[in-house]
């Protein structure tokens, strides 16, 4: 997919759809990157197009409505912790959801799916009474973020096998289930998660058209560059070369060698991080690669790390991905192979406390 920028409750009943809406907006803790759709009205909600966005609020009460924009992604929806629906591009309008008892809950919902070239809208919670309105969740004070390609995006995680014809990529990925949700959620930190299926630092897989990731990344949603400030990341991990490696060179490429793309590869990887560094000054980095390619892929982001440390990068690191099933969809992580990943992002980041 490329980005054009460039269980129930034993007392809820299923969802439906409201035949009208009611009125009152909780306020939203929102995690990843979205572009408000108005800035003077937060019940308007929130474009978003980066995978692994989730929103939270709290109310009081029995019921409460999601109401959504959108016709091409799937969302799991938790009440107190409970899954308690799952949307799959259910279009526009409103879902109710209830009953529940008559106390505080928290309500969250967390996009699936990659959508990478349409843009949806999640407009928000709803109550009908505004007794029923609760401050939204806190923010966490630590941040993490995610940058990279389909392993980063959780491609096909779900599938029980590697043949995915149709639809099974897309009803089989599970962001919430990759490394980097995963991660982040041990730590109780919120995440954002920058990553596209097929791109790489300078080139696509098999030689594809489309922005690299480095140029899609400025790119809140669409065309549109939102810049957040209140946005800053402790830890930012990148994950990107699998797509520049694992195929061979074509003619019309414009690498004529292999020995050209790596230095294309290098040189735009060690941008991209310092430019990274310069909107991120205290942020630690954690470069990660698999062992496919025959190595290539790791021995090229291990010469990024140390072109990056004799520039004077210190806060910086590799993690390898090594023995991987890849057993999901088309030769991807499965969800065994994500919680191996996370595991070892995981003792990294206790190994170090100060990160946080």
């Amino acid at each position: 997919m490329r980005l054009a920028l460039p269980l129930l409750l034993a007392f809820l009943a299923a969802p439906a759809f409201a035949g009208t809406p009611v009125g009152y907006a909780l306020p939203l803790h929102v995690g990843g990157r979205v572009v408000a759709v108005s800035a003077d009205d937060p019940a308007q909600g929130y474009t978003h197009q980066w995978p692994g966005a989730y929103f939270e609020a709290r109310f009081k009460g029995t019921e409460v409505h999601l109401r959504l924009k959108d016709s091409v992604n799937k969302f799991n929806v938790y009440v107190d912790g409970q899954k308690v629906a799952t949307p799959d591009r259910p279009g526009e309008g409103d879902i109710v959801l209830s009953p529940f008892a008559d106390t505080e809950h928290t309500i969250r919902a967390e996009k699936l799916t990659e959508a990478a070239e349409t843009p949806a809208q999640f407009t928000g919670f709803f109550v009908s009474d505004p007794a029923a309105v609760r401050p939204a969740p806190a923010s966490s004070s630590r941040e993490i973020e995610f940058i990279g390609d389909s392993y980063t995006v959780g491609y096909g995680n779900t599938s029980p096998t590697r043949t995915c014809p149709g639809e099974q990529v897309w009803a089989t990925t599970n962001t919430q289930l990759a490394f980097g949700p995963l991660t982040a959620k041990h730590f109780n930190a919120d995440y954002r998660i920058n990553a596209i299926s097929g791109r790489g630092i300078v080139r696509n897989y098999n030689g594809g058209e489309g922005l690299h990731l480095p140029q899609a990344y400025p790119y809140t949603v669409a065309h549109e560059i939102v810049e957040t400030a209140d946005w800053t990341p402790q830890i930012i991990v990148i994950g990107l070369g699998t797509n520049d490696f694992t195929t061979p060179l074509h003619g019309g490429e414009v690498w004529t060698t292999r020995d050209e793309l790596h230095s294309d590869y290098e040189q735009t990887y060690v941008q991209f991080v310092q430019d990274l560094r310069a909107k991120n000054p205290g942020a630690y980095f954690i470069l990660m690669a698999t062992d496919q390619a025959n190595g290539e892929i790791q021995s090229e982001v291990k010469k990024v790390l140390a072109a990056l440390r004799a520039a004077g990068e210190s806060r910086i690191d590799f993690i390898p991905m090594n023995n991987l099933s890849f057993g999901g969809c088309d030769w991807h992580p499965t969800t065994a192979d994500e919680a191996q990943v996370a595991a070892s992002l995981i003792a990294f980041i206790e190994a170090r406390p100060d990160l946080w």
